[in-house]
């Protein structure tokens, strides 16, 4: 296909993978009989989360920038295309774990297109496994914290202000509850509930959707009271939502409005942005953290206290174990290891 013959692009030139896309091609001989309501659900099924669709457009918008500038045709691409770009990106020092999004985004937008891929090549595989040698196969993974470090960071925060607040909150929450940063800024007031039960008293969060349930199915978390008030997630909960002006629905993060810098700033009804989730966990918790390590110290605390990968699971919602064992963070060989055990 030359470059003429390409196939339609969005407004600003590029291959549109969201909902946007007039028509669903995922096959030809299948995109000329499709109803329309089928084609709409075809169509969802194949977007993946909002943040993946963002991460996939940016991607692509790189791949058809390089296209562009080596004259080459984005669509189908050729091996040799995706070959060039691979190493191209190799080259450039992008991680194995982007150089394997990026082409799973090419990979989503020609099914989208019902195109054939080459993606899946014996010959890009073998490429492949070179730039993994070449670059090595270990991502940099979030690190965990522990809980004595989160209790420091906490007592350094300035509970007088309404930021302090929200930060005592967030990383409380977020840890307690084993939070995407996504799942953490999406919490809305009517969420939330206080339930009791015979023996105890907890604060159920439900999630109308998250990373790993995009079809909506009700998925809740339980929030426990803490032994020590100054470290209860409940009662940090409970100290912000004061801050929010009886506000009983919205947003339960939300950003905060400075007229001057310093200024302790006033809460908004503007939902916080999960980026500003990361550079809050990182300045609080320290420059090496991100918000993901709220949800890796959550399973690795866990796992040290001897917590089941199934009473885990029930807060984390993850499906398998083998997802436990990939998040736990026990990399340090002297301070986590069997040998210790051997009775000798």
């Amino acid at each position: 296909m030359s470059k003429q013959q390409q196939e339609p692009k969005g407004e600003k030139g590029l291959t549109v993978v969201a909902a946007d896309r007039p028509a669903l091609a995922l096959a030809a001989d299948l995109a000329s009989r499709v109803a329309p309501n089928v084609e709409r659900y075809l169509l969802r099924g194949l977007e993946g989360s909002d943040n993946t669709r963002l991460a996939y457009s940016a991607d692509l918008r790189s791949y058809e920038a390089y296209c562009e500038l080596h004259q080459f045709a984005p669509w189908p691409a050729a091996l040799e295309t995706l070959a060039s770009y691979v190493a191209h990106l190799a080259d450039v020092g992008r991680k194995l774990a982007t150089i394997n999004r990026h082409l799973a985004a090419i990979e989503k937008n020609h099914q989208l297109l019902g195109l054939p891929s080459a993606i899946n090549a014996p010959a890009l595989d073998v490429l492949r496994k070179g730039v993994a040698r070449e670059i090595g196969k270990k991502q940099k993974q979030a690190p965990a914290f522990s809980v004595p470090h989160l209790k420091r960071t906490i007592d350094r925060l300035n509970l007088s202000r309404p930021d302090g607040l929200r930060a005592r909150a967030l990383l409380l929450l977020g840890f307690a509850g084993a939070f995407r940063r996504s799942e953490l800024v999406d919490i809305n007031l009517e969420h939330l509930e206080m339930v009791h039960d015979a023996t105890d008293e907890v604060l159920v969060i439900t999630l109308p959707k998250s990373k790993a349930n995009q079809a909506g199915e009700v998925e809740q978390k339980i929030i426990f009271y803490g032994e020590n008030p100054a470290y209860c997630p409940i009662g940090a909960y409970n100290a912000w939502i004061a801050q929010l002006g009886g506000r009983t629905e919205g947003p339960l993060f939300v950003s905060l409005k400075r007229s001057r810098p310093g200024e302790p700033g006033k809460p908004t009804d503007k939902r916080l942005a999960d980026r500003r989730v990361n550079l809050l966990v990182k300045e609080h918790l320290g420059a090496k953290y991100s918000a993901h390590s709220l949800r890796v110290s959550f399973i690795t605390t866990s796992k040290l206290a001897g917590q089941s990968n199934d009473f885990i699971k029930n807060q984390t919602k993850q499906k398998t174990d083998a997802m436990i064992s990939r998040y736990t963070r026990l990399d340090d060989i002297i301070k986590y290891n069997a040998g210790r055990s051997l009775g000798l």
